[in-house]
């Protein structure tokens, strides 16, 4: 489903991306995938030469990013299908209406979120050189994220076993404080603030979020590089044949720093925070990212994460950006959206419960 109203609401939860084949929507079908085959057709290019990568593209897939246990990377024709249809009936069962008489949650239970009717996942495996997918990773040759680091062990349980929550994207005061996490909205995390957004749809690398809001959209000057992306309105700026900032200046994004090789963008970042923590890592992350066209509007994106300080060794991803004339709309994250208070304000709930059984 696509329009305004959806844009418009919000959970404002820091979610991470889902890593299971997950339901697609009835409406808003994704378009087909794109094929790399070959040499790409030539494509519009800039007025310096460059190809032209400006548009929008839907990134919905079903495709996670770490390979189910048990499959290949490529699969059949079949199997896809029956991947796809199983998906679509999940989606068809989710959209039927609610018993009235069901029974009410149970108190303290999970009340749940958005249903079937606001989610727009996509509908199809991802495919590639004519290639159905079954994974976004596809280095190492498991598909599996490497294992991580005893450093990133130790500091990740840390920071888990301080907090109420992993806060994966607070501060460091928000994990040394444990149980007053809650005590600040400024200490949340950036996508439940609506700053940055969640799953790293922002990047990079910038993931699908299998979730809504799949779009992404890129302006592109003689130098510089504008991506922005749908999810919580992340513009990023990427500096074309620029050396990268000095060490001492960090960002939620990094700095991205971009060149050409031939007809493919090579984008380098580095200089992250320890704020955004990209599946656990540190400020020691970088990213490549290849930007390529692979036929008409479409584009093949691949990227390699790197961080010795997290993982055992860089691992590689690649899916396609569909070209698509579909609008992006705002992200009103905000509007009508109580979930900030509601926490804050639960959270002295219950100290007030706590004060008030300690005196009894």
């Amino acid at each position: 489903m696509k329009g305004p109203l959806l844009r418009a609401t919000i959970a404002g939860f820091g979610m991470a991306a889902c890593l299971v084949f997950v339901a697609p929507s009835i409406e808003g079908q994704s378009p087909a995938a794109p094929q790399r085959e070959g040499a790409a057709p030539p494509g519009p290019r800039t007025p310096d030469g460059r190809p032209d990568f400006q548009g929008t593209y839907n990134v919905a897939t079903l495709t996670p990013v770490e390979r189910p246990d048990g499959m290949p990377l490529v699969i059949t024709d079949a199997q896809a299908k029956r991947l796809e249809q199983a998906e679509a009936l999940r989606v068809q069962r989710g959209a039927e209406p609610s018993p009235v008489d069901r029974a009410a949650p149970v108190a303290g239970g999970n009340v749940g979120g958005y249903n079937n009717f606001w989610i727009d996942r996509g509908d199809s495996v991802i495919t590639i050189d004519k290639q159905r997918r079954s994974s976004l990773i596809v280095d190492p040759l498991d598909g599996k994220i490497p294992p991580q680091t005893a450093e990133a062990k130790n500091r990740n349980t840390a920071r888990a076993g301080q907090a109420v929550r992993p806060t994966a994207d607070a501060p460091e005061s928000a994990v040394s404080q444990g149980n007053n996490a809650y005590d600040d909205p400024e200490i949340r995390p950036l996508g439940e603030r609506c700053l940055l957004g969640f799953g790293s749809t922002s990047g990079p690398p910038t993931l699908p979020n299998y979730f809504y809001n799949n779009l992404k959209q890129i302006v592109q000057t003689k130098d510089s590089i504008l991506i922005l992306v749908e999810m919580v309105h992340d513009a990023r700026i990427i500096r074309l044949n620029q050396p990268h900032l000095p060490s001492t200046i960090r960002k939620w994004m990094g700095d991205s720093v971009g060149h050409w090789e031939g007809d493919t963008l090579v984008v380098d970042t580095t200089n992250f925070t320890d704020k955004t923590r990209f599946r656990g890592s540190s400020d020691s992350l970088h990213v490549v990212e290849r930007f390529s066209r692979v036929d008409g509007g479409n584009l093949l994106y691949r990227f390699t994460v790197e961080d010795p300080k997290t993982w055992t060794k860089p691992w590689t991803g690649e899916y396609p950006w569909v070209g698509t004339a579909e609008t992006i709309y705002e992200y009103a994250c905000h509007e009508g959206n109580y979930a900030l208070a509601d926490i804050m304000r639960g959270a002295r709930f219950q100290e007030k419960a706590a004060q008030g059984e300690g005196k009894r």
